[in-house]
This record gives C-alpha cells, sequence and structure tokens, in this order.
C-alpha cells in the first residue's frame, strides 16, 4: 500500500512539472483595456475594478479613470483562430470519414481524395471565421451614451474585472 501511495505521489508530483502553466492554478487576472479619453489621451492595462463613477486599471501603477472623462473602452480579447482552424479541420476530418467510411480501405479514386481535401479545408475556413469571430474585441461607446447602455457596459466590465462585485 505504501509503494502504491508513494508511486502515486511521483506522478503527481512529475505531473505539477511537466504539466503547462494554463492547466495549473493561478491568480486570476483582469481583462485586458484600452480606454480612449475624451481630452484625446488613451490608457490601457488590466482592468482591476468596476466603481459606480470609475474604471481601476493596473499599468505599473494603480490608474483610476472617471466616467465623465471616458470616450470609449475596448476590451482587448485573445485570438480564438487557431483554435477555431483546428476544431474546423476535425470536423472535416470527421466529414471525410463518414463520406468514405471504410476506413481500413486506401483512399483510391481521385474523387474521394479530392473529397476528402474539400472537407478539411471548407472546415477549416469556417473554422477560422469563427475563431476570428470570437476573438474580435469588444468596444463601449460611452460619450453621449444613455444610461441604460452605461449600465450594460459597467455590467459586461465588471465581470471581467479582477475584483468582481465592487460598486
Amino acid at each position: 500500500m505504501k509503494k502504491a501511495l508513494s508511486g502515486f505521489a511521483a506522478i503527481l508530483a512529475s505531473a505539477a512539472l511537466v504539466l503547462p502553466g494554463a492547466l495549473q492554478a493561478r491568480e486570476k487576472r483582469g481583462a485586458e483595456v484600452i480606454i480612449a479619453l475624451k481630452d484625446g489621451h488613451y490608457a490601457a492595462g488590466e482592468l482591476i475594478a468596476v466603481n459606480p463613477e470609475s474604471l481601476l486599471i493596473l499599468d505599473g501603477k494603480d490608474i483610476s479613470v472617471g466616467l465623465a472623462e471616458i470616450r470609449s473602452v475596448r476590451v482587448v480579447r485573445k485570438s480564438k483562430a487557431l483554435l477555431g482552424v483546428a476544431c474546423g479541420a476535425l470536423a472535416g476530418v470527421v466529414a471525410s470519414v463518414a463520406y468514405h467510411p471504410n476506413v481500413i480501405e486506401p483512399i483510391d479514386t481521385m474523387a474521394e481524395m479530392g473529397a476528402a481535401i474539400l472537407f478539411i479545408g471548407t472546415g477549416s475556413a469556417v473554422g477560422l471565421g469563427a475563431g476570428l469571430i470570437a476573438g474580435k474585441d469588444k468596444e463601449f461607446r460611452l460619450d453621449g451614451a444613455s444610461e441604460l447602455e452605461i449600465r450594460k457596459a459597467w455590467s459586461y466590465l465588471g465581470r471581467r474585472a479582477r475584483v468582481r462585485g465592487r460598486r
């Protein structure tokens, strides 16, 4: 029993060293934002907190930007294009196998080969488009916005701040 536990502990220790950082526990971070100010300047950094009348961002130092000073806020998203291409290519492979279900036999005609290339290529292209759309930055124009639009923007930003629920 002790030998099995020590083996399991060795596997866990090895996994902790080998697993990528994305799978390991780490501190929650806020969204990256770019704030366009009414005076023409910009402020960019990690969104720390959303207060009723201001945004708190971190760019080397804490910066508080008042609602009255903000022209627009852009939430920078990570690109999902590569993930979209991979998922689309996988869907193309599945469609290709469905078109030629006897995978034990080699593809023997140019039509079957062309169909496989078409399915994979089309799946990759559709996946690329979906990934680009999913990774598109979100922008809120607050200059001249209604109270409802500002509340919706603040709600969205509040869910993406490092410190949530601070009002």
